[in-house]
């Protein structure tokens, strides 16, 4: 991995630092790029609110040799954890590497470790135009996350996104306040429940599931439910969409809370590590969702460097588990967690 961070680090050069400690404080106001919008205040509230979350150690018990998988929507995981969808390469990352190369080295690297990676959208055509030709290289072992665009293009989208072998399909609706977009003209927008539930009967009627990303608070997870939406993503987009707004770890428990048993309940934000990955399992999530650390991956080692940093992760989650007595990551309840 030191030497996959330092081939990023050279081909990212100008658009991420790969700061030993991913949290937004060097790259503050750097979008397009890996940074997170104007302050990058939310960016490091994902950051250091899954940082104030605190462990239980506990070595009195029989997890020796704990399991890590899990199903998610009928889709089996060696671990709980997918690669977030993130397009763009050219103008987020330095265009070290081709669209297609990134897509190619999350999907590949993602299955080859026995779990899954999603796909991004967006302008220029060529990344979703990568996306579903990388989808298709894999035997439909990838998620595509659709824009909330406004008008056909949203139909055109998910109809492409349906014509795949894909088990789901996402909309990532935080990217409805993306600066990029608005800069190149094309509109995207919030989405009413009625236009939300006519999308989420359109991938049923495929036999897919739905996946809505971008929820912060109980009401927007309670209206998911009710369109009947199969899981959601707590997620702020990482920090790139509104400044100001709180960690994804912070809203997290009231909206598990709230609707899981419902809907599948996924997180997204500041996870870097195995050790994040059970905190927020602890928290109420059922998966997570990994951006910014993919990607470096990708771009530093393709698919090698994804399949590396993924036996990275999961050595990590393994020790968390022995260490806070966790047969399995069902048992990852808040009683690990110290003081919540």
């Amino acid at each position: 991995m030191k030497e996959v961070r330092e081939k990023a680090k050279e081909l990212m050069k100008g658009y991420c630092r790969v700061c030993p400690v991913c949290n937004g404080k060097a790259c503050a106001g750097e979008v397009p790029g890996m940074g997170g919008l104007n302050t990058a205040s939310s960016f490091r509230n994902n950051v250091e609110s899954l940082a104030a979350v605190q462990l239980n150690m506990r070595l009195i018990h029989d997890a020796v040799q704990p399991d890590t998988s899990v199903t998610v929507l009928g889709i089996p995981l060696s671990m709980p954890v997918m690669a977030a969808p993130i397009g763009g390469v050219s103008f987020n990352m330095g265009g070290g590497i081709t669209e297609e190369e990134y897509v190619n080295a999350i999907l590949g690297g993602c299955r080859q470790q026995g779990v899954i990676g999603c796909t991004g959208d967006g302008v220029p055509p060529f990344i979703i135009d990568a996306g579903m030709d990388g989808i298709a290289a894999v035997e439909g072992h990838g998620i595509p996350f659709i824009k909330p665009w406004d008008g056909e293009e949203l139909d055109q989208k998910l109809d492409r996104a349906l014509a795949s072998a894909c088990p789901a399909v996402g909309m990532d609706i935080d990217a409805a306040g993306l600066v990029t977009l608005r800069k190149m003209g094309r509109p995207v927008s919030p989405k009413t429940p009625a236009q939300l539930k006519a999308v989420v009967d359109k991938v049923h009627a495929a036999g897919r599931t739905f996946i809505l990303k971008g929820i912060m608070t109980v009401v927007d997870a309670q209206l998911a439910v009710e369109v009947g939406a199969d899981a959601i993503v707590v997620s702020n987009h990482g920090g790139r969409v509104l400044d100001h707004t709180p960690g994804a770890a912070e809203v997290l428990p009231e909206i598990a809370d709230a609707v899981k048993g419902r809907i599948t309940v996924l997180a997204d934000g500041g996870v870097r590590d195995g050790f994040d990955v059970i905190k927020m399992l602890a928290l109420g999530a059922d998966a997570v969702l990994i951006g910014r650390p993919f990607s470096i991956a990708a771009v530093g080692g393709q698919a090698e460097g994804v399949a590396a940093y993924l036996e990275a992760l999961r050595g990590q989650l393994v020790q968390a588990m022995v260490l806070t007595g966790c047969r399995s990551v069902q048992e990852a309840g808040r009683h690990i967690l110290r003081g919540i």
